[in-house]
Protein backbone atom coordinates (compact mmCIF):
# COMPACT_ATOMS: atom_id res chain seq x y z
CA UNK A 1 0.00 0.00 0.00
CA UNK A 2 2.92 2.34 0.63
CA UNK A 3 3.88 2.46 -3.08
CA UNK A 4 0.28 3.05 -4.20
CA UNK A 5 -0.20 5.76 -1.59
CA UNK A 6 3.02 7.56 -2.64
CA UNK A 7 2.10 7.27 -6.32
CA UNK A 8 -1.41 8.59 -5.69
CA UNK A 9 -0.21 11.47 -3.50
CA UNK A 10 2.44 12.44 -6.05
CA UNK A 11 -0.17 12.45 -8.80
CA UNK A 12 -2.60 14.38 -6.63
CA UNK A 13 0.06 16.97 -5.77
CA UNK A 14 0.96 17.35 -9.45
CA UNK A 15 -2.62 18.28 -10.36
CA UNK A 16 -1.96 21.71 -8.82
CA UNK A 17 -0.04 22.48 -12.04
CA UNK A 18 -3.40 22.91 -13.82
CA UNK A 19 -3.34 26.32 -12.09
CA UNK A 20 -0.71 27.30 -14.67
CA UNK A 21 -3.54 27.57 -17.21
CA UNK A 22 -5.21 30.26 -15.10
CA UNK A 23 -1.86 31.99 -14.54
CA UNK A 24 -0.87 32.07 -18.21
CA UNK A 25 -4.29 33.02 -19.56
CA UNK A 26 -4.75 35.57 -16.76
CA UNK A 27 -1.53 37.24 -17.90
CA UNK A 28 -2.64 37.06 -21.54
CA UNK A 29 -5.90 38.72 -20.49
CA UNK A 30 -3.94 41.45 -18.69
CA UNK A 31 -1.79 42.09 -21.77
CA UNK A 32 -4.89 42.28 -23.97
CA UNK A 33 -6.54 44.76 -21.59
CA UNK A 34 -3.39 46.90 -21.44
CA UNK A 35 -3.14 46.89 -25.23
CA UNK A 36 -6.81 47.82 -25.73
CA UNK A 37 -6.60 50.57 -23.09
CA UNK A 38 -3.44 51.95 -24.68
CA UNK A 39 -5.10 52.02 -28.11
CA UNK A 40 -8.07 53.83 -26.53
CA UNK A 41 -5.74 56.48 -25.03
CA UNK A 42 -3.94 56.81 -28.37
CA UNK A 43 -7.26 57.23 -30.22
CA UNK A 44 -8.43 59.81 -27.69
CA UNK A 45 -5.18 61.76 -28.06
CA UNK A 46 -5.45 61.58 -31.87
CA UNK A 47 -9.04 62.85 -31.66
CA UNK A 48 -7.94 65.79 -29.50
CA UNK A 49 -5.11 66.67 -31.89
CA UNK A 50 -7.38 66.43 -34.94
CA UNK A 51 -10.06 68.52 -33.25
CA UNK A 52 -7.63 71.28 -32.27
CA UNK A 53 -5.88 71.16 -35.64
CA UNK A 54 -9.25 71.77 -37.31
CA UNK A 55 -9.98 74.59 -34.84
CA UNK A 56 -13.20 72.81 -33.96
CA UNK A 57 -14.81 72.47 -30.57
CA UNK A 58 -17.64 69.92 -30.82
CA UNK A 59 -20.41 69.80 -28.28
CA UNK A 60 -19.57 67.51 -25.32
CA UNK A 61 -15.90 67.51 -26.39
CA UNK A 62 -14.54 67.47 -22.84
CA UNK A 63 -16.97 64.78 -21.72
CA UNK A 64 -15.92 62.55 -24.64
CA UNK A 65 -12.23 62.96 -23.81
CA UNK A 66 -12.68 62.36 -20.10
CA UNK A 67 -14.92 59.37 -20.85
CA UNK A 68 -12.30 57.89 -23.18
CA UNK A 69 -9.49 58.32 -20.66
CA UNK A 70 -11.55 57.04 -17.72
CA UNK A 71 -12.60 54.04 -19.82
CA UNK A 72 -8.92 53.30 -20.46
CA UNK A 73 -8.11 53.64 -16.74
CA UNK A 74 -10.91 51.16 -16.08
CA UNK A 75 -9.34 48.65 -18.47
CA UNK A 76 -5.90 49.19 -16.96
CA UNK A 77 -7.29 48.52 -13.48
CA UNK A 78 -8.97 45.32 -14.62
CA UNK A 79 -5.62 44.33 -16.19
CA UNK A 80 -4.01 44.92 -12.80
CA UNK A 81 -6.62 42.62 -11.24
CA UNK A 82 -5.62 39.94 -13.74
CA UNK A 83 -1.93 40.35 -12.93
CA UNK A 84 -2.54 40.19 -9.17
CA UNK A 85 -4.72 37.13 -9.76
CA UNK A 86 -2.03 35.41 -11.84
CA UNK A 87 0.82 36.24 -9.44
CA UNK A 88 -1.25 35.19 -6.45
CA UNK A 89 -2.29 31.85 -7.89
CA UNK A 90 1.26 31.10 -8.96
CA UNK A 91 2.70 31.91 -5.52
CA UNK A 92 -0.02 30.01 -3.67
CA UNK A 93 -0.08 26.85 -5.75
CA UNK A 94 3.17 26.59 -7.71
CA UNK A 95 6.18 28.41 -6.24
CA UNK A 96 7.48 31.68 -4.83
CA UNK A 97 8.54 34.14 -7.50
CA UNK A 98 12.28 34.45 -6.93
CA UNK A 99 12.86 37.65 -9.00
CA UNK A 100 10.34 39.42 -6.71
CA UNK A 101 12.85 39.17 -3.86
CA UNK A 102 15.65 41.66 -3.24
CA UNK A 103 19.33 40.73 -2.81
CA UNK A 104 18.69 39.92 0.87
CA UNK A 105 15.85 37.52 0.08
CA UNK A 106 13.18 39.94 1.33
CA UNK A 107 9.96 39.67 -0.66
CA UNK A 108 8.42 42.62 -2.52
CA UNK A 109 5.11 43.15 -0.71
CA UNK A 110 3.29 44.73 -3.64
CA UNK A 111 2.31 41.44 -5.26
CA UNK A 112 3.19 39.00 -2.47
CA UNK A 113 0.34 36.64 -1.60
CA UNK A 114 0.51 34.09 1.22
CA UNK A 115 -3.13 33.01 1.51
CA UNK A 116 -6.34 32.92 -0.48
CA UNK A 117 -7.75 35.58 1.86
CA UNK A 118 -4.84 37.89 1.04
CA UNK A 119 -5.38 37.30 -2.68
CA UNK A 120 -9.10 37.96 -2.31
CA UNK A 121 -8.38 41.15 -0.35
CA UNK A 122 -5.96 42.51 -2.96
CA UNK A 123 -8.29 41.70 -5.85
CA UNK A 124 -11.39 43.07 -4.13
CA UNK A 125 -9.70 46.41 -3.43
CA UNK A 126 -8.79 46.83 -7.10
CA UNK A 127 -12.29 45.75 -8.16
CA UNK A 128 -13.76 48.42 -5.89
CA UNK A 129 -11.51 50.96 -7.62
CA UNK A 130 -12.80 49.73 -11.00
CA UNK A 131 -16.35 50.27 -9.77
CA UNK A 132 -15.48 53.77 -8.50
CA UNK A 133 -13.90 54.67 -11.85
CA UNK A 134 -16.97 53.30 -13.65
CA UNK A 135 -19.21 55.35 -11.36
CA UNK A 136 -17.38 58.55 -12.18
CA UNK A 137 -17.42 57.70 -15.89
CA UNK A 138 -21.22 57.38 -15.73
CA UNK A 139 -21.53 60.60 -13.71
CA UNK A 140 -19.47 62.42 -16.34
CA UNK A 141 -22.07 61.58 -19.00
CA UNK A 142 -25.10 62.45 -16.85
CA UNK A 143 -27.04 65.65 -17.42
CA UNK A 144 -28.30 67.24 -14.21
CA UNK A 145 -31.41 69.39 -14.51
CA UNK A 146 -32.31 70.25 -10.95
CA UNK A 147 -31.08 70.88 -7.44
CA UNK A 148 -32.36 67.52 -6.20
CA UNK A 149 -30.28 65.66 -8.78
CA UNK A 150 -27.19 67.65 -7.74
CA UNK A 151 -27.93 66.75 -4.12
CA UNK A 152 -28.09 63.08 -5.13
CA UNK A 153 -24.75 63.50 -6.92
CA UNK A 154 -23.17 65.07 -3.85
CA UNK A 155 -24.53 62.31 -1.61
CA UNK A 156 -23.33 59.57 -3.94
CA UNK A 157 -19.83 61.10 -4.14
CA UNK A 158 -19.80 61.37 -0.34
CA UNK A 159 -20.84 57.71 -0.06
CA UNK A 160 -18.04 56.69 -2.43
CA UNK A 161 -15.51 58.76 -0.46
CA UNK A 162 -16.62 57.26 2.87
CA UNK A 163 -16.49 53.77 1.36
CA UNK A 164 -12.96 54.36 0.05
CA UNK A 165 -11.89 55.69 3.45
CA UNK A 166 -13.07 52.54 5.21
CA UNK A 167 -11.62 50.34 2.47
CA UNK A 168 -8.23 51.94 3.06
CA UNK A 169 -8.49 50.99 6.76
CA UNK A 170 -9.22 47.31 6.04
CA UNK A 171 -6.30 44.92 6.19
CA UNK A 172 -3.67 47.29 7.64
CA UNK A 173 -3.57 45.48 10.97
CA UNK A 174 -3.08 41.93 9.69
CA UNK A 175 0.35 42.32 8.05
Amino acid sequence: MNFIEKFFEHGLWSTRLVILLAVVFGLIGAFVLFAVASVDVYNTAAYVIQTYAAHAHPEHFHEEIVGGIIGAVDLYLIGVVMIIFSFGLYELFISDIDPAKDEHGKENQLLAVHSLDQLKDKISKVIVMVLVVGFFQKVGHTVFTGALELLYLALSITAVAVGLYFLSKVGHHDH
